[in-house]
């Protein structure tokens, strides 16, 4: 099996790029399905996800090519063709193949979908805005089964304002007869790039970005050209980094305004933040404030941050607490820091972080995609080799990560080892 080692203690500085965003590139792969022609897709990140996607398309028909971060996808042969099993189980995002069916084909057979387990994250919103528009939805042997004659604009409510839901209704009711509107609609910056792709194909959608999205059918949508935003969850996990163990540090290609919650809070923690148009420039940091942060749906901060955010907290001065009121799982990564000498403990919906302490090297274990990086980070700043198993999950959300962190003055590697002596270890 693969593992990343890490000998931590070298302090970064440079430059990097940020990726495109991967929560952006696993709705628009799949959005591609409505168009009658050619669609190309820039600045894909090289994510096991984008390739999980890749082959989900090519196995419903599509012709689909993948290189140097351009997805080029053909849309034109293919066919409602049901996918129970297989590539469906290993992301959860491969749920956007649902709307984008429903809306081309008027019908679709999804498994039930995988990913990181973050606790329960059901997907009873999206049910309901397709049910809503007039499909049949039922649940047959862990599968989804959609069936429509036709679908209906319809004003849908969101109970919870579910990112998922709110981008896989748009995909449904692009083609729906009518208007949809969607209220309490979610407002991350993924849904006005899944937007902006499907206005480029024909679609006519108002208000992505606000709670109320107003969709008014199309009779078609037709190919186009789109570049993906950046990867604001990449962007603020070099952030983070930076901010512990960095000497002078420029992130490239980001948008500031994203960002925001995330740059306050370091500023909160004593981090200076230098912001350019599309680049910010975080500076050494040598004495670090506990602080208090609490999860909330975009534009507050966000939960795929809190993870990095945590380790950071590792080596603040005083007692930090993280709430996340968005998955209650989310914390397996404060079991492995623990393991690093972290002083840090679980309450309820929260951890609280003493600091600021010594991290040692040791062997742990990514339980998810974000735990992975707050992993990688506190190997960074460990003293000693630090060797982090299940990488898979890292690889599914950040590209090119080894690369990027050696360019920078960090050692880290990713080696194959025996799975025998890792059973032993464990």
């Amino acid at each position: 099996m693969d593992v990343y080692k890490i000998n931590g203690g070298n302090r970064l500085k440079g430059t990097l790029k940020v990726s495109g965003a991967k929560n952006s590139a696993v709705a628009l792969i799949p959005a591609s399905i409505l168009a009658n022609s050619s669609v190309t897709i820039g600045g894909i990140p090289e994510i096991s996800d984008a390739w999980t996607l890749k082959a989900l398309l090519e196995e419903i028909g599509g012709e689909v090519s993948f290189k140097d971060g351009q997805m080029m996808i053909d849309p034109t042969n293919m066919l409602a063709i049901p996918l129970p099993n297989g590539n469906v189980k290993k992301l959860r995002a491969s749920y956007y193949l649902m709307g984008a069916m429903l809306g081309r084909f008027k019908k679709a057979v999804i498994g039930l979908p995988g990913g990181c387990f973050l606790g329960p994250r059901p997907i009873d919103q999206h049910i309901k805005g397709f049910e809503a528009l007039g499909a049949k939805v039922t649940n047959e042997h862990g599968a989804i089964y959609l069936r429509a004659d036709e679908l209906i604009g319809a004003k849908i409510y969101l109970d919870v304002a579910s990112v998922g839901a709110t981008i896989n209704i748009m995909l449904a009711a692009v083609r729906a007869k009518g208007r949809t509107i969607i209220e309490n609609a979610a407002k991350e910056p993924e849904i006005i790039d899944v937007a902006t792709l499907l206005t480029n194909m024909g679609a006519n959608i108002k208000g992505a970005g606000t709670s109320v999205i107003r969709i008014d059918g199309v009779e078609e949508l037709h190919g186009t050209n789109h570049t993906i935003i950046p990867d604001r969850i990449e962007a603020s996990t070099f952030m983070i980094m930076a901010a512990a163990i960095g000497d002078g540090v420029t992130i490239d290609n980001i948008i500031p305004l994203h960002l925001e919650a995330v740059t306050a809070k370091l500023r909160e923690m004593g981090v200076k933040i230098e912001e350019g148009e599309e680049s910010v420039f975080i500076p050494r940091t040598d004495l670090l404030q506990a602080v208090d942060v609490k999860t909330l749906v975009y534009p507050g901060f966000p939960t795929d941050v809190q993870q990095p955010l945590s380790v950071l907290m590792t080596q603040a001065v005083g007692a930090s607490k993280v709430t996340d009121t968005i998955y209650s799982a989310r914390f397996k990564h404060i079991d492995e820091l623990r393991r690093m000498n972290a002083n840090a403990r679980v309450e309820g919906n929260s951890a609280i972080i003493q600091g600021p302490t010594k991290l040692h090297g040791s062997k742990v274990t990514a339980t998810d995609l974000r735990a992975g990086a707050a992993l990688v980070l506190a190997g960074l700043i460990a003293e000693g080799e630090t060797e982090i198993q299940d990488i898979y999950h890292i690889e599914r959300g950040y590209s090119s990560l080894i690369e990027k962190l050696c360019a920078l003055g960090a050692d880290i590697r990713r080696e194959t080892i025996e799975v025998s002596s890792v059973k032993r270890a464990k």
